[in-house]
Order: structure tokens, then C-alpha cells, then sequence
């Protein structure tokens, strides 16, 4: 059986070799102009994400969804843990609060600007989750909570998650929101909202994880 995969591979190295080359030629035209023209935005992974291939970006959201639910379904049945490991000297508690600050900025800017530069929702929640995992660290795991609970995270989280369904459904629809001008903040037609509602269920999701791990692991 080695022998036959091996000889596979071989026919599939040769094939590669001489088989002619499929790239179509289309001269004096960009791809990644096009897709800038498509979608409005300069930032052309933006668009490809949010635009050229919004099904599959619905469902990736899902699936971050599904495992932050599979992480409460696993966890539902232990007992909390009873030590809580944090940082307690001064320096790293200044440090990992200066750079949580740092993180936050970063991610809303990446939120905000996404589309107009490298950045964009998943990467602006994955900053917005650092800062808070940041704080996570250096502050009460009750304290966390409370605030978890006043600010009704978890109903905000639901809700990006609805709102980018339903803005994703009435694009894929081909009913699209006016690009405006192309470089200013406000242009890329829904680009810049599926930027946001994306940052906000990231951030808001490693939120629920991080206090999921906290409460039941002691450890981050």
C-alpha cells in the first residue's frame, strides 16, 4: 500500500509538471482592482471576506458560535475552581493594564478602519479579547463577572451575531448599501457594519471563554 501511495504521488508531480498552465490572461486588468472596484473598500481582503465569499464568512462566525457554546456544554458539569492564579505584583499588573489599553485602541481602530487598511472584524476581536484577557489577569474574577453581567455581554453577543446574519442574507441577496466614495470611512457599503458586528462577537465571545476558563480551570 506505501508503494501505491508513493507511485500516486509521483503521477500527480508529473502531471502537475506538464500540464499546460490554466491561469487566465487578462492583461492590463487586476484582479485585486476589481475586487476594490466590487466592493468599495480599499482594503481588498476586506472585500474578498465580505463580499467574494460572504457564505463562507457567515459560517465561520457560526462555527466560533458553536465552540464558544461547546466550551459552556463541556464545562456545565464541573465544580468551579478554588484557586484563582493572577498576577499580583505591581509591575506586571501595570504592564498587563498598559498593554490591555494598548490592545482595546488597537482593536477599535481596526474595527473602525478595517476596510480602508490591514485589519478588519476578526482581527479587531481577537485584539479586543487580548485586552480583556489582559484585565482578566490582574483583576477579580467576581469583579469580571459583575461587569460580564451589568453590561449583558452575553445578549450583546447574541444579537452581532443576528445582525450579521441578516446583513450577510440581504447582501447575498444582491441588495447592497451605496459604496459612497471610495478611501473615506464612511464608504464600502456594508463592508465597514460586518466589520464591526464580526469585532464585536469575537471580543465579546473570548470574553465568555476566558471567564468560562477562569471560573472552572483557575488558569489562564
Amino acid at each position: 500500500m506505501k508503494w501505491l501511495y508513493i507511485a500516486a504521488g509521483i503521477a500527480l508531480y508529473i502531471k502537475f509538471l506538464v500540464m499546460p498552465n490554466l491561469a487566465v490572461d487578462v492583461p492590463d486588468l487586476s484582479i485585486v482592482e476589481v475586487i476594490v472596484q466590487n466592493s468599495g473598500v480599499p482594503n481588498a481582503v476586506s472585500g474578498i471576506i465580505f463580499r467574494n465569499r460572504l457564505y463562507d464568512t457567515i459560517f465561520e462566525v457560526i462555527v466560533f458560535t458553536i465552540a464558544i457554546q461547546g466550551a459552556h456544554f463541556l464545562l456545565a458539569n464541573e465544580q468551579p475552581f478554588c484557586t484563582i492564579y493572577q498576577f499580583t505584583d505591581q509591575p506586571s499588573v501595570v504592564l498587563a493594564r498598559l498593554g490591555a489599553t494598548i490592545a482595546a485602541i488597537v482593536g477599535v481602530e481596526l474595527a473602525i478602519r478595517g476596510h480602508l487598511s490591514p485589519g478588519g472584524g476578526f482581527a479587531a476581536g481577537v485584539a479586543g479579547g487580548t485586552a480583556i484577557g489582559l484585565v482578566a489577569i490582574t483583576s477579580s474574577s467576581q469583579w469580571m463577572e459583575s461587569i460580564y453581567q451589568r453590561w449583558q455581554a452575553a445578549t450583546w453577543e447574541k444579537i452581532s451575531v443576528l445582525v450579521f446574519i441578516v446583513l450577510a442574507a440581504i447582501t447575498l441577496l444582491g441588495i447592497e448599501l451605496p459604496h459612497g466614495e471610495l478611501g473615506t470611512l464612511f464608504s464600502g457599503g456594508v463592508v465597514p457594519l460586518l466589520n464591526i458586528l464580526v469585532a464585536i462577537k469575537v471580543a465579546l465571545g473570548s470574553w465568555a471563554v476566558i471567564l468560562l476558563f477562569i471560573r472552572y480551570r483557575g488558569l489562564l
